[in-house]
């Protein structure tokens, strides 16, 4: 079985695309996508054996994929991991700068520590790895770049450590649309909602708890799969969106519309589309 793709075949023939956290959740499945679509994909995280994982499953199904293990939140190893993949491949065409995390908190309770080490993860990681995708390679030839980031548009209660930072990466992507779009390079965001991915078994207690319950809350009545963001990461890499930059995509159902003093209605919603052969629905989910 191959990744079924709503995008044509042979789309990123002859490119190079990293994908950051590579190995699990969303970038794993946008991994496969851009993999299938014929691109060299190039994985990235901080475990190893995630990533030969993800490599393995990449090969397996006919695709072309290596891996480099370094943390996004130190300069240096950027650096080197850039230069790498540059000197092995030529150039840089694509990057999802995808890598992140968080944990519930409210904010009282986020020491200076925690936050600032969410900020990195999720805001100045990207960044660096940009900077230097555009630096080594980009700037000569063009390319596009699409960063995470999240359902903050009222507010991220329980995590205003990741609702800061993804603001930031949005404020981030247009700039560097602005900035670097002399050079073909385009920037955008992607900004999923509630999405059935393995991220949701990371947590514990009480937010743990809501998770079945977060379909109620949509307007379409249901959670999101890891092939909708993937199928709009693939959109906004490819030549079909060479007139858009410094735009943010949200992929939520619809969350943050309406007020909490109308309930939705009953109904039917939207039906999923799951292009991911490889899918693995997260336990708490009842997988």
């Amino acid at each position: 079985m191959r990744y079924r793709s709503v995008l044509r075949p042979g789309l990123f023939e002859g490119q190079t695309i990293v994908v950051t956290g590579g190995g699990s959740g969303l970038g794993r499945c946008a991994a496969h996508e851009i993999a299938a679509l014929g691109a060299h994909v190039v994985i990235t995280g901080r475990k190893t054996e995630k990533l030969a994982a993800v490599k393995a499953e990449i090969e397996e199904d006919g695709g072309s994929c290596e891996t480099y293990a370094f943390d996004i939140r130190e300069e240096q190893p950027v650096k080197d991991a850039i230069a790498a993949i540059v000197a092995k491949n030529g150039r840089i065409d694509g990057l999802f700068n995808n890598a992140g995390g968080q944990f519930p908190a409210d904010a009282a309770a986020i020491s200076q520590r925690g936050f600032d080490a969410v900020v990195r993860n999720n805001l100045t990681g990207g960044f660096l790895v940009s900077r230097e995708a555009f630096n080594q390679s980009m700037k000569d030839h063009g390319g596009a770049i699409v960063f995470m980031a999240a359902d903050m548009r009222n507010g991220m209660p329980t995590m205003a450590h990741s609702g800061a930072a993804r603001s930031g990466t949005e404020n981030l992507a247009m700039t560097l649309a602005f900035e670097w779009g002399y050079a073909g390079v385009r920037v955008n965001t992607v900004s999923p909602g509630w999405i059935a991915s393995s991220g949701m078994d990371t947590y514990e207690g009480e937010f743990k708890a809501n998770i079945p319950l977060l379909k109620n809350h949509v307007p379409v009545r249901r959670l999101g799969t890891e092939s909708e963001v993937s199928a709009a990461v693939c959109f906004l890499l490819s030549e079909a969106a060479a007139f858009i930059t410094g735009l943010n995509v949200r992929i939520d159902g619809g969350v943050p519309l309406g007020t909490r003093n109308i309930p939705l209605p009953d109904g039917r919603g939207t039906t999923a589309f799951n292009g991911f052969h490889r899918t693995v629905v997260p336990k708490v989910l009842g997988g």
